[in-house]
């Protein structure tokens, strides 16, 4: 844990990649391993990536799992993304791979704190204007679960608490755990 807590302490990676129909700036699986590739070495930890599909309900999905391992200790983290086998302008294979690629993305997000909320992949919109607004697409920090004894040592290692702001809803109880 103490090496996961430097590292993402340490990460930086930088958003290299744009997206001149929509203006914006984003970063990239590959950026991410990229950056995170000498740090791993400078900690003696090895980062493996694997997918997995799966099928819920009739939809498909590729499920990420990143595992970060020191030897003897490991972290893991999974994210998900939706695969549409029909997606226009891709074959099936392009559809695959651009899941992965998301799924993988945002495990990596999740092992290593990666803030993108500010990311313009979690807002735009592609041109499709929402409706309805969800409250918050936010996961809930709950304590004891492997999420909290991360943040906690996060937090702890220096840490600030308005990143994980930005990635969790954090409920008053356990924001004032967190500061102990």
């Amino acid at each position: 844990m103490e090496k996961l807590q430097q590292i993402q302490a340490e990460l930086k990676a930088p958003k290299n990649q744009r997206n001149n129909f929509g203006k914006y700036n984003y970063r990239s699986c590959e950026d991410i391993l990229e950056a995170v590739k000498p740090l791993l070495s400078k900690y003696g930890c090895t980062l493996t990536i694997s997918d997995e599909i799966k099928e819920l309900g009739g939809i498909l999905f590729v499920e990420a799992v990143s595992i970060i391992s020191d030897g003897e200790n490991q972290v893991h983290v999974k994210a998900q993304a939706g695969i549409d086998p029909n997606r226009k302008g891709m074959d099936i294979a392009q559809s695959f791979g651009s899941s992965s690629s998301y799924a993988r993305k945002y495990s990596l997000n999740g092992l290593f704190l990666i803030d993108d909320t500010k990311d313009a992949d979690s807002t735009n919109t592609h041109g499709k204007a929402s409706k309805t607004q969800p409250t918050s697409d936010k996961q809930w920090l709950n304590k004891g679960t492997d999420e909290f004894k991360k943040v906690q040592a996060y937090i702890k290692g220096g840490g600030k608490l308005d990143k994980v702001e930005a990635k969790y809803r954090i409920s008053k109880e356990t924001k004032e755990l967190l500061n102990k």
